[in-house]
């Protein structure tokens, strides 16, 4: 059996960057944004296609009912971190989620079947919640889930950042977890065989 699996092409593969907000930029996960911003920027350049997930938590939700937890709800809060507003405008999807979860937003999963993507490279913020729980539901929808291990943060700290890459490695298998250089060689390979 091989064991082996290749890289994600750029022709079936979209990069996901999750939450990259204002409300969720602290100082654990203020150091994944320019990288973020590098990498969404060296994969449309390559013509690859990019969403942009965002999370607003409405009055009554499970987060305010469960947890008490009532951020995200200000416009502020909300926004894009600045570095990303101008390259959001560049994707090729936006979803607004009160899930962590983006393929839990009606459509997602279709759209994703439509434009042939059995790939998504995962960015963002939290590590731990958003990121996390995107993966597993799409390794669960049978697409291949790839973290950019550098370009993921907690706004919890470090530590949890670190569970949930641990999570991944054994739930997905560690072959899945990637660096930034990791993505931008395999977008070089990719341009030099076009």
């Amino acid at each position: 059996m091989n064991t082996a699996l290749a890289r994600p092409r750029l022709e079936s593969a979209v990069l996901v960057a999750i939450d990259v907000q204002v409300g969720f930029v602290k100082d654990s996960s203020r150091h994944v944004v320019p990288v973020i911003a590098d990498l969404m920027r060296a994969w449309q350049a390559a013509g690859g296609a990019t969403v942009v997930a965002t999370f607003t938590n409405p009055p009554g939700s499970q987060y305010e009912m469960i947890s008490g937890w009532t951020k995200l709800r200000t416009p502020e809060e909300q926004a894009l971190a600045p570095e990303l507003a101008l390259i959001a405008d560049a994707a090729s999807e936006r979803i607004t989620k009160t899930t962590s979860s983006f393929f839990k937003v009606p459509g997602v999963l279709d759209t994703f079947r439509a434009r042939g993507w059995t790939d998504v490279v995962l960015v963002g913020i939290d590590t731990d919640s958003c990121v996390h729980d995107s993966a597993t539901d799409a390794y669960q929808y049978g697409i291949t889930p790839w973290l950019v291990t550098d370009a993921c943060a907690s706004s919890g700290g470090s530590e949890y950042h670190q569970a949930a890459l641990l999570l991944a490695a054994r739930n997905f298998g560690p072959r899945l977890l990637l660096t930034s250089s990791d993505v931008h060689r395999m977008l070089l390979n990719q341009e030099g065989h076009q």
